[in-house]
């Protein structure tokens, strides 16, 4: 068995027990990265040396003693909006093509010190606005399951990795369903924690009320154990929580016996296609016949999730690239005519056109004629949603539905028609406004072989329910991998 068909904590196991290095586990990963990457472009940077002088260090922590994490020698892969100290992050932005930060983002600085070994950063969405990696301005990344068809986004680059079998996890950030919807696009599993669980220190910021650094991995049980490493509190981060339940992998347990879960109706209405309906709710039958209470409920203003969600992030998106102006860091156009010509420029050559279009819709909405009707508006609109979930969960543990009312759409389709892809995030969007945890596992496939994902959303703080439902129902289902990861070549 190669050694890249292993989850991580498997992997782990092995270079833990001295049955392999994690140098070879490294060689392993960059060789596999050296022979897909020119159809599947995962990755925006690969770090060959400094990856490999990284495994040496840590196989001799682990032979000391020093490094005992589930982790330790494991490859990783960094979304590129997590700033690396010394390692070029670009955030998928010709803003930041020669970036290269002088610290490391605290999430990424957790899995350093358990003995993570990192490979090197993915590609995304520019400045992780986009649905599809895309809007990238390093090329499209494509979908390991069919290369016609896109990865999802923003963290694209990093659910692609994993389900090419470049790398066994890797870190991804979430503002709308970012982890979540390519990770169902992909077939893998993406856990988007409560907001303030991981630092957000060395984030790029989208929206910051909004974003969140989450696992992408194989399976239920490596997602536990890399937020396990992820979750602390963090005083450089002012939204980070003081949590003393972090120990996720205790939840991993196969029994979801007199467990209460609601699958709202509005989920399951107009815009879902049959084949990812049959799949969920066939999933939600598994959940019952393992015991289970599942019962459908109205979850009241789903229909408001997406335009409220997409002025507040707009409104924090023109706030945070405000920074970009081409004097401290990152592209600068040439121009002789002075300093405002140079901003202006720089912002007109340095952003794509999806960047482009969120921070004028957010200057709009944030301006002085219309900041009460549409900025405000969806400040209450977003207390209404989590009102909502508030009262959903006095009554179910957990609520589970679709990610997505399709599977991957074709490459340069959803581009086309903006507001289509939009309306693609109206399954996740309301959990990053009401800031809950959620998941999301493979649960089938369409009638062209296309991964489906199931979304299982829980209450603040309650990481440990949807993990153990999650597991319970990956026991059923296992994991399946991509044609691109058994053939084991490219296709």
């Amino acid at each position: 068995m190669k050694l890249l068909s292993l989850t991580a904590v498997e992997l782990g196991k092995k270079i833990k027990a001295r049955q392999v290095t994690a140098e070879e586990a490294v060689r392993e990963a960059l060789c596999a990265i050296e022979q897909k990457e020119a159809q599947v472009h995962s990755f925006v940077t690969v770090d060959q040396e400094g990856a490999i002088k990284r495994a040496r260090e840590v196989q001799k922590g682990i032979a000391n003693g020093s490094l005992t994490s589930p982790l330790a020698g494991v490859p990783v892969a960094i979304k590129d909006n997590l700033c690396t100290q010394g390692m070029l992050t670009t955030c998928g932005s010709n803003m930041l093509h020669n970036f290269i930060p002088t610290y490391t983002a605290q999430a990424v600085r957790n899995l350093e010190r358990a003995g993570a070994v990192i490979l090197g950063k993915t590609n995304m969405d520019e400045f992780a606005m986009g649905s599809t990696t895309e809007t990238s301005a390093f090329g499209a990344t494509k979908n390991p399951w069919n290369l016609d068809h896109v990865p999802g986004g923003s963290s694209g680059g990093s659910c692609a990795a994993v389900a090419a079998e470049e790398v066994p996890y890797a870190l991804g950030s979430d503002t709308g369903g970012s982890i979540r919807q390519p990770s169902a696009f992909c077939g893998v599993t993406g856990l988007k924690p409560t907001y303030g669980t991981v630092s957000r220190y060395g984030l790029i910021a989208y929206g910051s009320s909004l974003d969140q650094v989450g696992p992408i991995a194989k399976d239920v049980t490596d997602c536990a154990a890399v937020l396990e490493v992820l979750a602390s509190h963090d005083q450089k981060d002012s939204t980070s929580m003081k949590r003393e339940d972090t120990d996720f992998t205790a939840a991993l347990k196969d029994d979801v016996r007199g467990m209460r879960i609601g699958i709202p109706r509005d989920y399951l209405g107009d815009g879902l296609e049959d084949d990812v309906k049959t799949a969920v709710l066939a999933a939600a039958d598994a959940l019952k016949q393992q015991g289970a209470m599942v019962e459908q409920f109205d979850l009241r203003l789903v229909e408001y999730a997406i335009p409220a969600y997409y002025v507040i992030a707009a409104a924090e998106a023109s706030s945070n690239l405000e920074r970009y102006d081409g004097v401290k860091y990152g592209y600068r156009a040439q121009d002789d005519q002075g300093l405002h010509q140079m901003y202006k420029k720089t912002r007109s050559q340095g952003f794509g056109a999806e960047v482009k279009r969120r921070i004028m819709l957010g200057s709009f909405v944030l301006s002085s004629g219309y900041y009460d009707a549409y900025y405000l508006k969806a400040l209450r609109t977003k207390a209404l949603i989590k009102q909502a979930f508030d009262e959903a969960f006095e009554k179910y543990d957990l609520i589970l539905g679709p990610v997505a009312p399709a599977p991957a759409p074709k490459l340069g389709e959803s581009l086309c028609d903006p507001l289509k892809m939009y309306l693609g995030d109206i399954y996740t969007v309301s959990v990053n406004l009401a800031g809950l945890p959620a998941i999301s596992v493979p649960c089938g496939v369409d009638a062209k072989g296309l991964p489906i994902g199931l979304q299982l959303i829980g209450d603040c703080f309650q990481e440990k329910k949807i993990i153990q439902a999650a597991y319970a129902y990956q026991q059923i289902r296992r994991y399946q991998r991509s044609p691109l990861a058994q053939r084991g070549e490219i296709i």
